[in-house]
């Protein structure tokens, strides 16, 4: 394949804050996650009790800093029922209505932690019954106490959604439709709109959607957008996970993936067959507003097995190359740092391969996209103006033929950073040949490039190569 940087032309621009995480809301609050495979196999039950992670970890802020700017989000199944008590001491247990409980001092993390990784947080509000008065209206006063306090600490959301995955029906009420939905999402809107107006209401935080589904569930995307009121957002937000992990075997509706298959084209395109599907509804109901995928990784169910290895970075850059060559404006990675599709260990606080390939992106990727035309089946190529220099180029070539090289041919200079693995599912990669790790502290070696004179350049099989392509 050719590839000459000055004949390509730029298609689309993203956001400073493309590449963001999830802190799931069950991480800040402790609580039962699911469990990671190094316990399951021990006899684990599927979900494991955790503490609350520690946001004030001098090693986890200095690696996640490493990836800012980006969007922290603090949501997930578990905050539709997750009552803000802003009381000083917090009550014992969550009031009635609610499963978890977010105190003060918690919500004060997240603050300092936004603060010190140059993180602008995103979030949801609870829906469950103890947010809802007798009649089962939904009521803003958990809304009010939350953006109080937020704003008594200087700081501001960024993004809120009403609800987190309201196909899923986590937490909401017994027949709650989407009638209701939209009922309860005016209040929403206007409480926001008054109590923080720079504040983006995203929605609907919707998962698995499908074109023409003859099985459309009640709380799907469409039905509560075609609602009056239900698409007045700032922002199209939604979901996407290609399968269920193994954890979630049992649970028919999620199709099954294997580690064979990890590298293969049907596998990648899932994540551009569901943007396509809600860049329809966003065309449909909120022409214009910019799209955000605020949670999305391998698997449902925390990750299968290999989510933490080398054979999931691919589709971790691959999704991130298309998505910005369709014009999505932030990717939230779920997670930072819990269960297997973490980018983080959460035990020990290693960098995953994720992890690595995300800070290439951070340091190289910049908001200009350039079209480098189909994607040819076994070797996907995507072009960047290069980050804090727009005159230069930043390539992303992901050479997915697990036997053969692939040959690129430029015709001028480059700086070379190509990730490999001793094993697909090994949890260590190499670049340039040497292996990567961070101190104990969570200092970040230098991540050194090869310099490449222009001519063809040859990547291995299995690999991941970004090439830094300096300007005038």
């Amino acid at each position: 394949m050719r590839l000459t940087p000055s004949e390509l032309r730029p298609i689309g621009t993203i956001g400073p804050r493309f590449q963001s995480y999830n802190v799931e809301m069950v991480e800040v609050t402790g609580g039962r996650f699911w469990t990671p495979y190094a316990v399951l196999v021990n006899g684990g039950g599927l979900y494991h009790e955790r503490a609350p992670i520690d946001l004030e970890s001098k090693k986890l802020c200095r690696l996640a800093a490493a990836l800012g700017p980006a969007y922290v989000r603090v949501s997930g199944t578990w905050a539709n029922s997750t009552c803000f008590c802003d009381s000083d001491p917090a009550p014992a247990a969550p009031p009635k209505g609610f499963g978890g409980m977010l105190t003060r001092q918690q919500w004060q993390g997240v603050i300092d932690f936004c603060r010190a990784v140059d993180g602008e947080i995103v979030t949801s509000v609870a829906i469950s019954d103890g947010t809802r008065d007798p009649q089962g209206r939904w009521q803003p006063d958990q809304l009010q106490s939350l953006l109080a306090v937020t704003s008594a600490a200087g700081a501001t959301i960024a993004g809120i959604e009403f609800m987190n995955e309201p196909s899923a029906r986590a937490g909401a009420p017994s027949g709650y439709d989407a009638v209701a939905y939209a009922r309860d999402f005016a209040v929403f809107g206007e409480t926001l709109r008054t109590a923080s107006p720079r504040t983006l209401i995203a929605g609907p935080s919707a998962l698995g959607d499908r074109s023409d589904d003859p099985n459309e569930p009640e709380l799907s995307a469409r039905r509560i957008l075609e609602q009056p009121g239900g698409a007045a957002l700032d922002v199209l937000s939604y979901h996407h996970y290609g399968a269920a992990s193994r954890r979630c075997a049992s649970d028919t509706w999620w199709p099954q993936t294997r580690a064979q298959d990890a590298l293969g084209e049907d596998w990648l395109g899932r994540t551009e067959q569901a943007f396509h599907v809600y860049r329809g509804l966003r065309d449909r109901f909120v022409p214009g507003k910019p799209i955000w995928l605020t949670e999305t990784a391998d698997t449902v169910c925390g990750g299968n097995p290999w989510a933490a290895t080398f054979l999931d970075s691919f589709r971790y850059l691959d999704q991130l190359g298309r998505l910005a060559r369709g014009g999505v404006q932030s990717v939230m990675h779920n997670t930072l740092a819990a269960s297997d599709y973490g980018m983080i260990d959460e035990a020990t606080l290693a960098p995953r391969p994720n992890y690595w390939c995300a800070l290439l992106w951070r340091k190289l990727m910049g908001m200009t996209v350039f079209d480098c035309g189909a994607l040819v089946p076994g070797f996907h190529v995507y072009a960047h103006c290069l980050r804090d220099r727009p005159s230069g180029m930043a390539v992303l070539a992901l050479n997915l033929d697990r036997g053969k090289e692939q040959m690129l041919r430029l015709p001028v200079p480059s700086a070379r950073y190509t990730l490999t693995a001793k094993d697909l599912q090994a949890r260590s990669i190499m670049l340039n040949g040497t292996v990567l790790q961070v101190s104990p502290d969570g200092t970040l070696p230098a991540l050194e490039a090869d310099l490449m004179p222009s001519g063809t350049l040859r990547l291995p099989p299995a690999s991941v190569t970004f090439l830094e392509i300096q300007g005038e």
